[in-house]
C-alpha cells in the first residue's frame, strides 16, 4: 500500500491580473501549504477494475464510487491512459480517501487529491523519476500542478507558471469555515474589476505578515457579495488575540489568521469552535518548505 498525503493549498494572496479571450482569468498567487489536510491510501485492486472508498469527516459530501467530478478517479484515468501510451505497464487500483477538508473551501482539497493520486500510482506503478507527472496534472485543473509540490510557491497566467520559493519560515495559523461552499465561477463572475496589478518582486523570506499585509486576495469582495457570511469569518478571526493577517484564501469560503505562534494560534481556534459550532476550524501550521514524508510506502 502507498499512503500520500494530501495537504491544504492556502492563497496567501492572489491578484486577478486580465481575462484571456477563451474566458480563463490571468492570475498572480502567492501559495502555502498546511500540515493539515486529506490523506490517499492507494493499493492493488483485486477487481480489476479501480475503485475508490471516502472516509472521515466530509466523506459525505464527495460524491461516492467512479464519478466524472471526481478527481481522484479523473486523476487515475489519464494518468493510466498516459502512461499505457507512454509505453508502462498500470494494473487497476484501490483508493481510499480519508476526506479531512472541507468541499469547495478554496483550499484546493480537491486538487491536493488529484495530485496525491498521481504521485501514489507514479510509485506503485514504478513510473521514472522524469516522468511528466505535471502534464497530466494541467489537464485535470490549474491547481493540481501546484499540489504536487506542495510547497511555497508563486503562480501566475492561468496557474501554468510555477515558480518555486525558497525555504520560508514556518507559520502557526487558523483556518476557519463558515460550513458554506462557493462555487468559483459564480464568484469570478461577481468581480468588478479583472484587471488588477500583479505581485511586486517577491523577497527571499515571503512569509512575513507586514510584507503580505501589503497584498490581497481580489476575490475577497466578491465572494463576500455572494456569501456575507466570510465577512462573518473575517471579522472572528480578526478579533482574536494575536492574529497579525487575516484574508480569505482562494475563491472562499476559508479564511485564514496568520498567528504569533502556536498558542495564541490554537487558543483561537479553540474560542472559534466554542462560539460557533458550526463552522470548521482549526489551528495548524503553514510549512515553510516541502511536506516532509508526505509519500510512504
Amino acid at each position: 500500500m502507498v499512503t500520500c498525503k494530501a495537504p491544504a493549498k492556502i492563497n496567501l494572496a492572489l491578484h486577478v491580473c486580465g481575462q484571456r479571450g477563451d474566458g480563463y482569468h490571468l492570475l498572480d498567487t502567492l501559495v502555502g501549504f498546511c500540515a493539515i489536510g486529506d490523506t490517499l491510501f492507494v493499493e492493488p485492486a483485486m477487481t480489476g477494475q479501480f475503485s475508490l472508498e471516502t472516509t472521515g469527516t466530509f466523506a459525505l459530501a464527495l460524491a461516492q464510487g467512479d464519478t466524472k467530478s471526481n478527481l481522484v478517479m479523473r486523476a487515475a484515468r489519464l494518468l493510466e491512459a498516459d502512461a499505457r501510451a507512454a509505453g508502462h505497464e498500470t494494473f487497476p487500483v484501490r483508493f481510499r480517501l480519508e476526506k479531512q477538508l472541507p468541499v469547495a473551501s478554496g483550499m484546493g482539497g480537491g486538487s491536493a487529491d488529484a495530485a496525491a493520486a498521481l504521485l501514489a500510482l507514479a510509485r506503485l506503478w514504478g513510473l521514472p523519476e522524469e516522468y511528466d507527472l505535471a502534464g497530466v496534472a494541467a489537464q485535470i485543473g490549474a491547481d493540481v500542478p501546484m499540489c504536487l509540490h506542495s510547497r511555497p510557491l508563486r503562480a501566475e497566467g492561468v496557474g501554468e507558471r510555477i515558480a518555486l520559493l525558497p525555504p520560508q519560515r514556518p507559520l502557526d495559523v487558523v483556518l476557519a469555515n463558515p460550513g458554506i461552499g462557493v462555487a468559483t465561477p459564480d464568484v469570478f463572475r461577481a468581480l468588478k474589476s479583472r484587471n488588477n496589478l500583479g505581485i511586486s518582486e517577491i523577497p527571499y523570506l515571503a512569509h512575513d505578515p507586514v510584507w503580505l499585509s501589503g497584498l490581497r486576495n481580489d476575490l475577497q469582495l466578491a465572494a463576500i457579495s455572494l456569501t456575507p457570511e466570510i465577512g462573518d469569518v473575517l471579522e472572528a478571526l480578526a478579533a482574536m488575540p494575536g492574529a497579525q493577517l487575516v484574508r480569505m484564501s482562494g475563491s472562499g469560503a476559508t479564511c485564514f489568521a496568520i498567528h504569533e505562534n502556536a498558542r495564541t494560534a490554537q487558543a483561537a481556534a479553540s474560542q472559534l469552535v466554542d462560539s460557533h459550532p458550526d463552522w470548521w476550524c482549526a489551528a495548524t501550521r503553514l510549512e515553510g518548505e516541502a511536506i516532509a514524508e508526505r509519500i510512504t510506502g
